[in-house]
């Protein structure tokens, strides 16, 4: 139990990436702050992040470096009528990393397992009696409420595989959509973490949050044996469910009252298509050792998440058209299309980084879905 009258600079309650790269990036340049992270289960928890090169701005790699576990030079994309290489780097980070480097960087009475039960600007209460005080406290505890919002749903299940004899992939597959379309657009990802062990998730773009573990766990193993690999075992499982952003209302997300800082899906910081936060995640810890000096700490990271939702507001337009205007089981024309498209213009998007070009062409020619449904969904929802 936390004593009554424990103080600190700064908070973070939440130790998954947002929280842990936050913790990180404090103690490497802000040495002087007393910075205590809040997590009741283990940080990083059951995760692997994986990111392309492009996603992280040179400035800011110092922070990702070194957690990198895994590195490759390109990957494939498998679709129907479709197969390509691309050569651009990919990297992945296992949760198990960021534990490692956090347990490093912060003193271990500064690591704080207990749940937390009440968030205010200056303070915590813990699930387990105590409060700590602190000059700033940061929530980091993923993305909460998401009433204010329209989404559709990427969910997977993923689970490392041991392949006898090998699995013999060179790279990366980061979709192979050469599976039947089941509860919207559904592709396998697999990333080869040495010559026996591939991770194979099973991943949907649905209209529905629910998850059904066990019958994708199925297909995981149907999948497998299609390509016919020896499973002997596996060694881990991660399930998810990431909001695909279609519309909403960023005041009733994060309202203006509300004065506890807010970063990583707490703060609407992820892609609004893909639901990946790394890239955010990595820009806002950096960003951190800059902004904690003076007071409102949460109104500026409120007014950084305000300016990040906006920037979005293209993809949010895609999702409308994928979600509203596209039949699930034709979604997977739109990506197959989408990966015909030059390398540069494939790594800004998922950089969130796309240009005015890229956006004309992304929305020129024939559409994958039928025009008059994709201005009829634009019209409907309110997508600003």
């Amino acid at each position: 139990m936390t004593s009554a009258s424990s103080s600190c600079d700064i908070a973070i309650v939440g130790g998954g990436l947002a929280g842990g790269l936050a913790a990180l990036a404090l103690a490497a340049k802000r040495p002087d702050l007393d910075v205590r992270l809040v997590e009741p289960g283990p940080i990083g928890g059951n995760h692997i992040w994986s990111f392309f090169d492009g996603d992280i701005a040179t400035s800011d790699r110092w922070l990702v470096a070194p957690l990198v576990r895994h590195h490759w030079h390109g990957y494939d994309v498998h679709f129907p009528h479709h197969r390509r290489t691309l050569r651009m780097g990919y990297k992945s980070i296992p949760g198990e990393a960021l534990a490692a480097a956090v347990a490093t960087a912060l003193p271990a009475d500064r690591i704080i397992a207990d749940r937390v039960k009440h968030v205010a600007p200056d303070h915590l209460l813990f699930g387990r009696g105590g409060r700590l005080n602190a000059k700033h406290v940061i929530d980091a505890r993923g993305a909460g409420h998401l009433s204010a919002l329209t989404c559709g749903w990427q969910k997977f299940v993923g689970q490392a595989l041991t392949v006898k004899g090998g699995h013999g992939l060179a790279h990366p597959v980061v979709m192979d959509a050469r599976v039947a379309q089941l509860d919207g657009y559904r592709f396998l990802y697999l990333l080869p973490l040495d010559e026996e062990t591939v991770f194979v998730e099973d991943t949907y773009y649905s209209d529905s949050p629910d998850l059904d573990v066990d019958l994708i766990r199925e297909r995981i193993g149907a999948y497998a044996a299609w390509r016919g690999w020896e499973v002997t075992g596996h060694t881990r499982e991660e399930t998810g469910v990431l909001p695909v952003v279609i519309a909403g209302d960023f005041d009733r997300f994060w309202p203006a009252g509300d004065k506890v800082g807010r970063i990583g899906t707490r703060a609407g910081a992820f892609h609004a298509t893909t639901g990946y936060s790394l890239p955010d995640a990595v820009r806002t810890a950096a960003a951190l050792p800059g902004l904690v000096d003076g007071p409102d700490l949460g109104g500026k990271l409120r007014e950084r998440a305000a300016r990040g939702w906006r920037r979005q507001r293209f993809y949010r337009l895609l999702d409308t058209m994928l979600f509203r205007a596209a039949e699930p089981a034709q979604r997977v024309r739109i990506f197959e299309r989408f990966y015909r498209l030059s390398p540069r213009l494939i790594s800004r998007f998922y950089a969130g980084q796309s240009t005015r070009g890229d956006k004309l062409r992304l929305l020129a020619g024939k559409p994958p879905v039928p025009v008059a449904r994709a201005l009829a969904a634009v019209r409907k929802l309110d997508w600003k």
